[in-house]
C-alpha cells in the first residue's frame, strides 16, 4: 500500500479493521472476567469505579503512550512489529556481541509468543461474540460450540482467496462496530453520570489496597483491555503511524472508553447483568442484530491476526529463523497481504482444539494475556536500546521512561502468571516450542555452513585449476546457487569431478537476505565477473520481500548476452543430514533439525524457479 497517495483519511478508516480490530472486540469480555467468580472481588460501587479507573489508565499509559507516542517511532525502514524491532536492533548494536546476541534471543522469543496469540484471539473472540446466542435463548447453549467451530474453518478456508476484497469493507464495518459501541456505552452514562469519576486515577489504586493480593487476579483481566498493543505495532507497515494515531484517538479510544463505562454503570444500577454486561447494554430487540454485528467484528480481528502471523512468518523465513514454506501474495496492491497454506492449516487445527478444550470464553480468558504480557515487556526492554543507540536517549532517561513501563507491565505479567495453572500453559508451551524450533533452524544452518565449509575450495582456487587446464566447455548456462560466494560451490564440485566439463557460460549466484524490510527492484541484482564467460550474481532481498530469481535475472547481461531462461540450468545442491556427537547442538536438536531441512519447502519451489530448468545433486553432510 502506498501511503503518500492514499488520503490519510480513508488509511484511518482502513485501519479501525486490520490495526484495532483485536483491542476492539476486547469489551466483549474484558469488564465481565475483571469480576469473575474466582477472583472473590465483590460487585460493590467502590470496586466497579476502581477497575473501570485500571482500565481506562490502562489504555492511556500503555496504548495511547507507550506504543502510540514512542513505540510506533521505532520503525525498521516502515515496518513494525517484534521481529522488525529485532532485527532493528541488530544493525545498530554491532560491536557488544553477547549483548545483541541476548536481545536477538528475546526477540525471537518475543515473536515465537505471538503465534501463541495467533490461536488464541480468534478463538476467545469468535466465542464470546456467538455467546450472546444464550441470551436470546437459554437453549441454545448447545450450540454455542458447534457455530463458533463451524466459523472458525470458515474463515480459515477463505484465506487462501486473500483478504484484499474483504479489506475493502474492514474498516466500514468496524466504524459501525466502533459506533455502536460508543453510542450503547453513552446511553446508560447518561443515566449515571457519575460512573465517569472513575477516570480519577485515586480509584484504581483504591481498589488495588482495598482487595490486596484479589487485585493481582483482576488485573490479569484488566489485561485483557490492551492484547491487542502488539498487533497494533506489527501492522504499522501497512499504514504508517498517522493514520494508525489519528483511528485510535478520534474513533476507537473514545467508543472503548465509552463502552467500559456504560457498562460499569449498567452493573452499579444491576449487579447481575455481570452474566454479560456487553450485551445486556442493548435493548432485547436489538439482541439479534447486536450478535450479528459482533460476530462479523470478531472475524475481522481474527482475519487481521491470522494475516499478521503469516506476514510474521515470512519475515522470519527471510531472516532465516524457520524453513523455507510456500507463500502466495494475495493482493497486488497491497504487499503485505499473504497466505501462508501450511501455518494456516496449523492454526486452523490449533483454534479448534482449544475451542474444544476450553469451552467456554470465560474458560479462555484464563489462557489469555500470558504471552501478550511478556511480549510486551519484551519490547519495552528491546525499546530501552532503540532509545539509547538510535535515538541518542542519554541513559537515565531511557531508563526512567522504560522503568515507568516496565513497573506496570511487571504487574500485569506477575498477574497473568496467576493464570499459568489455569490455561496460561498453553500460549507459554506453544510459544516456547516455536522458540526451540526457530532457533534449532538458525542454529543448525550455521553449523550446516560450516561443516560445507570443509567440502568446499575458495572458487579462486577452482577459477585457477580451471585455467591452468581448461576442461572442455559444453553449449548452455549453469547457474550453480551457494551461500558462500567467495567459495566453489559443492554441486560444481561434484558435477566437474564426474564429468569433466564445464558449462560454456557460468554463474555462481547467491541469494543475500538484509535486515531491512524491502528492497528496491533496481537495487536487488548484483553481477560482477572475473573473467572466462564467468559470472558472481548476488541478489539482495528484505525479510519482506517474496524470492523470484527468474524474475530479478530477467533482464540481466552476461557479457553481450542477455538472460534466457530456456538455455539455463540451476543447479542445486541436496544435503542429506546425519546428526553426530561432534560439536554444534545437542543430538536431539541435531535430529529435530535434520527433520525439519527434510520437510522444508524445496528451494525449486522457495526461489520460483521452472523445475524442468533444474538439476539436484545430492550430498551427505555429518552435522
Amino acid at each position: 500500500m502506498s501511503h503518500s497517495s492514499t488520503p490519510k483519511a480513508l488509511l484511518a478508516l482502513s485501519a479501525l479493521g486490520i490495526v484495532y480490530g483485536d483491542i476492539g472486540t476486547s469489551p466483549l469480555y474484558a469488564l465481565k472476567e475483571s469480576f469473575h467468580h474466582t477472583h472473590n472481588v465483590s460487585l460493590t460501587p467502590e470496586n466497579i469505579m476502581g477497575v473501570l479507573s485500571l482500565i481506562f489508565w490502562s489504555l492511556i499509559i500503555i496504548i495511547s503512550i507507550k506504543y502510540l507516542v514512542l513505540i510506533v517511532r521505532a520503525d525498521n525502514k516502515g515496518e513494525g512489529g517484534i521481529l522488525a524491532l529485532t532485527a532493528l536492533i541488530q544493525k545498530v548494536m554491532g560491536s557488544n556481541k553477547h549483548q545483541l546476541k541476548v536481545l536477538s534471543l528475546l526477540g525471537i522469543f518475543g515473536t515465537a509468543l505471538l503465534y501463541g496469540d495467533g490461536v488464541i484471539t480468534p478463538a476467545i473472540s469468535v466465542l464470546s461474540a456467538v455467546e450472546g446466542l444464550e441470551l436470546i435463548a437459554p437453549g441454545l447453549h448447545s450450540y454455542i460450540l458447534p457455530i463458533t467451530i463451524l466459523i472458525l474453518i470458515a474463515l480459515f478456508m477463505i484465506q487462501r482467496k486473500g483478504t484484499a476484497a474483504v479489506g475493502r469493507v474492514f474498516g466500514p464495518i468496524t466504524l459501525v462496530w466502533f459506533i455502536v459501541l460508543g453510542i450503547l456505552g453513552l446511553l446508560k452514562i447518561f443515566a449515571y453520570p457519575q460512573i465517569l469519576m472513575a477516570m480519577n486515577p485515586w480509584h484504581g489504586v483504591n481498589f488495588v489496597i482495598l482487595n490486596s493480593w484479589h487485585s493481582m487476579a483482576v488485573l490479569g483481566a484488566v489485561f485483557l483491555v490492551v492484547t491487542g498493543g502488539e498487533a497494533l505495532y506489527s501492522d504499522l507497515g501497512h499504514f504508517g503511524r498517522t493514520p494508525i494515531r489519528w483511528a485510535w484517538f478520534v474513533v476507537v479510544l473514545p467508543a472503548l472508553v465509552l463502552n467500559y463505562f456504560g457498562q460499569g454503570a449498567l452493573l452499579i444500577e444491576n449487579p447481575l447483568a455481570i452474566k454479560n454486561p456487553f450485551y445486556l447494554l442493548a435493548p432485547h430487540w436489538a439482541l439479534v442484530p447486536l450478535i450479528i454485528l459482533a460476530t462479523l467484528s470478531t472475524v475481522i480481528a481474527s482475519q487481521a491476526l491470522i494475516t499478521g502471523v503469516f506476514s510474521l512468518t515470512m519475515q522470519a523465513v527471510q531472516l532465516q529463523y524457520m524453513p523455507r514454506v510456500k507463500i502466495d501474495h494475495t493482493s497486488k496492491e497491497e504487499f503485505g497481504q499473504v497466505y501462508v497454506g501450511s501455518v494456516n492449516t496449523l492454526l486452523m487445527l490449533a483454534c479448534i482444539t482449544v475451542v474444544l478444550s476450553f469451552k467456554t470464553s470465560s474458560a479462555l480468558a484464563a489462557a489469555y494475556g500470558i504471552a501478550v504480557t511478556t511480549t510486551m515487556v519484551i519490547t519495552t526492554v528491546l525499546f530501552y536500546f532503540i532509545a539509547v543507540h538510535l535515538w541518542k536517549w542519554k541513559h537515565w532517561q531511557a531508563f526512567i521512561v522504560c522503568s515507568f513501563f516496565l513497573a506496570i507491565e511487571g504487574l500485569f505479567w506477575g498477574a497473568n502468571l496467576l493464570k499459568i495453572v489455569d490455561g496460561g500453559w498453553f500460549p507459554m508451551s506453544m510459544g516456547l516450542i516455536i522458540f526451540t524450533l526457530m532457533t534449532t533452524w538458525k542454529t543448525g544452518r550455521k553449523i550446516l555452513s560450516t561443516r560445507m565449509m570443509d567440502i568446499i575450495i575458495p572458487l579462486k582456487n577452482f577459477l585457477l585449476e580451471v585455467t591452468a587446464r581448461p576442461p572442455q566447455r559444453v553449449p548452455g548456462m549453469a547457474i550453480y546457487m551457494s551461500g558462500h560466494p567467495d567459495y566453489a560451490p559443492a554441486p560444481l564440485m561434484q558435477s566437474y569431478r564426474h564429468f569433466n566439463c564445464l558449462h560454456e557460460t557460468l554463474v555462481f549466484l547467491s541469494v543475500v537476505s538484509e535486515g531491512v524490510p524491502n528492497i528496491p527492484m533496481k537495487n536487488r541484482l548484483e553481477i560482477e565477473s572475473p573473467g572466462g564467460n564467468i559470472y558472481r550474481v548476488t541478489i539482495h532481498y528484505g525479510f519482506m520481500d517474496l524470492p523470484n530469481i527468474p524474475r530479478e535475472l530477467a533482464h540481466a547481461k552476461f557479457g553481450d548476452k542477455v538472460f534466457d531462461l530456456n538455455k539455463a540450468t540451476f543447479f542445486l545442491g541436496r544435503e542429506n543430514l546425519i546428526a553426530t556427537e561432534r560439536e554444534g547442538m545437542m543430538i536431539w536438536r541435531e535430529k529435530l533439525f535434520a527433520i525439519m531441512s527434510r520437510n522444508a519447502l524445496p528451494a525449486t519451489r522457495f526461489f520460483q524457479l521452472p523445475a524442468e530448468r533444474v538439476v539436484e545433486i545430492g550430498s551427505i553432510i555429518e552435522l
